[in-house]
């Protein structure tokens, strides 16, 4: 199974008394369950993939927490209230109530508490995604550990994202291409109409260069390199790229490299006919005990054990 390193978790309110692009939420309100849970098989995707997605109605007071992930996940709060409480690393609390047309976002390494209004629960939609870029759209959309909520700049737009999303719950029964296409224009929906896309740009000076970064590593996996490569590309220090890495993704680049390299290295061998020899050049590897060493370790089985149990037929 290929590694997941990243997963991404934010939470959308909705007003209740809003009729949504066309009565599609009042639509669904009459024919949806109590619960609704869709879990997203992985075929292979690595830049990005969905984990799973669902709906569901909230009890008076139903919580989740204190907790800490190792992702992030997106809630969409299609009516009601609730509340989310937000712990540092020095455990200081922050409280944020939300209602109509608010999000936050619940950011991994850090322990959480939401709890759902006691007189107006929330009902909600939610969606968990993972991959080698999923970082690069949390940190475009200009939400942060300090500044987790969402807000859209009208109505219009906020009722935009609202049906980017809905449509994966609205489409359940799709292919993972296509809820794969719907989870895109939901990730540029979101861009697009958040307020703190650009109204906090130096709290995403750390994401803009770790993600040069993994460009550099992205565009250059299959040569030689070295991490003082890749830190003189985003004119940096190689010490002050490893700090702002670890800070952000909790790997070493070096770490995340090779990762990087075994996951491309795993589409190869499920995809195509070359020999796992070949591969490992392909992957920058510059001799097949290296390669194997490496590839043991991040998936915990040799590569010709690997590809015998997932070569597509």
């Amino acid at each position: 199974m290929l590694t997941q390193d990243v997963f991404c978790y934010i939470i959308i309110t909705v007003k209740k008394s809003e009729n949504v692009y066309g009565g599609k939420i009042q639509q669904m309100s009459e024919k949806i369950p109590h619960r609704i849970v869709k879990y997203f098989t992985n075929d292979g995707y690595i830049d990005l993939s969905v984990i799973d997605f669902g709906y569901e109605e909230c009890n008076p007071l139903h919580s989740y927490g204190p907790a800490i992930r190792d992702y992030y996940l997106f809630h969409y709060i299609i009516s009601g209230k609730g509340t989310l409480h937000t712990y540092d690393n020095k455990s200081n609390v922050r409280t944020y109530r939300l209602e109509g047309g608010k999000g936050f976002m619940i950011w991994p390494g850090f322990v959480n508490k939401y709890i759902a209004d006691g007189d107006e629960p929330w009902v909600y939609a939610w969606i968990g995604f993972t991959g080698l870029k999923a970082l690069g759209f949390v940190a475009q959309s200009g939400l942060t550990v300090n500044q987790p909520v969402y807000s859209a700049r009208s109505t219009d737009e906020e009722n935009f994202v609202k049906a980017k999303l809905m449509d994966m719950i609205d489409n359940t029964g799709s292919t993972n291409i296509e809820l794969m296409g719907y989870f895109y224009l939901f990730l540029g929906a979101l861009i697009e109409t958040s307020t703190a896309r650009r109204k906090i740009p130096g709290e995403n000076l750390q994401a803009f260069y770790v993600n040069e970064a993994i460009k550099y590593m992205e565009q250059n996996y299959r040569d030689k390199f070295t991490i003082d490569d890749i830190a003189a590309f985003c004119n940096l220090n190689r010490s002050y790229l490893g700090k702002i890495f670890k800070s952000v993704l909790k790997i070493s680049p070096q770490d995340f490299l090779i990762k990087y390299r075994v996951n491309r290295a795993c589409e190869l061998m499920k995809t195509t006919d070359s020999n796992i020899s070949e591969i490992c050049g392909m992957v920058g590897y510059p001799n097949l005990f290296t390669f194997s060493r490496a590839f043991k370790k991040i998936i915990g089985q040799s590569p010709k054990e690997w590809r015998i149990k997932n070569k597509f037929k």
